[in-house]
Parts: structure tokens; sequence; C-alpha cells
């Protein structure tokens, strides 16, 4: 696994790669590459959330669990999806949300988020990376300790930041959060599962736009274009 972070970041995370959980964590990946595991994503998105959104660009937090483990679904943001794939029943429930709670949203055809990620949108998973149709096989070797980090990081190095944790297993990072200077904003996963039992109606969107416009922030657009360039 070689390490090509986002100079942003580097700065901030750089004391982590030194540390022997990360050491560990190359380990386990060579020999899932050794044992001609499948891994997901592809190496040069491992950390495109980092790459599309810098430290100092970031607003909002949007933050997964582990990649798709679907072939060719995962590229390094969470809940996003490479133009070409169809959009995962979560993200189109995000997009059934967008639609009660921004005015005018329409749902794109397509499930990539990167142009939310250019705006200061940190899509970030929990985990970087999953060996192919086997959900949840890269957890707890050490990415989490990473991305724990950075979330710290983030926490007590910028002001005014929008924190959105879906689903049980993100709510438990709200801990990392100081909530006197973020806004913290818990629902249920929007997995067809669990989506109606309070992901649908939180309006986190419009909710996370009025803080930011509040603190003197751009808000998100968070109408995707058709398709990027």
């Amino acid at each position: 696994m070689s390490i090509k972070l986002n100079d942003s970041w580097l700065r901030e995370l750089e004391a982590e790669f030194a540390k022997p959980y990360m050491a560990d964590l190359k380990k386990f990946l060579q020999e899932e590459k050794q044992n001609r595991r499948v891994i997901y994503p592809e190496g040069k998105n491992i950390f495109a959330a980092f790459d599309h959104t810098p430290f100092d660009w970031v607003k909002v937090v949007i933050l997964g669990q582990d990649p798709y483990h679907g072939a060719g679904q995962a590229h390094g943001l969470s809940f996003s999806v490479p133009y070409g794939i169809k959009p995962p029943p979560s993200l189109q429930n995000i997009y059934k949300e967008l639609e009660q709670d921004i005015p005018g949203f329409r749902a794109p055809a397509h499930g990539n988020l990167t142009a939310w990620a250019d705006q200061g949108v940190l899509l970030l998973n929990a985990v970087l990376t999953v060996r192919a149709n086997t959900a949840g096989s890269h957890q707890n070797k050490g990415w989490e300790q990473f991305t724990d980090m950075a979330i710290r990081k983030l926490s007590d190095g910028r002001e005014h930041l929008v924190f959105m944790l879906w689903g049980n297993y993100a709510k438990q990072k709200a801990a990392l959060i100081d909530a006197t200077k973020h806004l913290v904003l818990t629902a249920a996963h929007p997995s067809p599962f669990s989506a109606y039992n309070g992901f649908f109606g939180s309006h986190h969107f419009s909710k996370a736009n009025n803080y930011l416009t509040e603190h003197g922030k751009a808000p998100v657009d968070w109408q995707l274009p058709d398709r990027q360039a």
C-alpha cells in the first residue's frame, strides 16, 4: 500500500503512518493481495475522500461504514458510485430525502457524488477498503483508528462543521466530536431496512445549509449535475 495523501491532510495525519497499527494494516493488505483477494476500491481511490476534500475545505462530513463490495461500485467516497453504476438502495433513499428536503432537488440518473466532495462535503468511510463480495471484511484491521483521528482533527482544528451520522455505527463517532462548536446531526441509516425509522423526514441537508449560512459559510449545492466532465 503506497501512501499518497493530500498535502493538507498529510500535515494533520502524518504521525499516524509511523504507528504500529498502520504497519499491521499495510501487512494485512499485502497478504490479501498475495492471496489473490480482490480489494475495493482500487489503490488510487483509497484516499479519494481526502483528495477531493482537503482539510481546510471541509464543511460537512457524511460518514459511511465501509466501501461497497460489488464490482465497480466503490471509488473512495462514502455512499457514492462511479458513473455507469446504478445508485444503490441507500443512495436512492438519500435522493428521496433530498427531494423532500431541498426545494427543486431532482434526483440524477447516476450515483456519483463527486460534486459534493468538491464543495467541501467529506464523504468518509470509517473503513477505506473491503474484500470483493464480502461486506465488513476489512473492519478492525486499523482503518478505524486512522479515520477516527481524521474526525478528531476536524473537530479540534476547525469550527462550525456539520457532521451527519446515520445509523448506530456512525452515531458512535459522536464521541469524537466537540458538539459545542460543531453541528452533529444523527438519524437512522438510509438503508431500506431503516430509512423509515427516522432518516426520512430528518431534513439534515437543509439543516446543514442553514447552519453553514448562519456561520458565514456558503451552503452546499446539493443538486448534482447530470454528469461532470
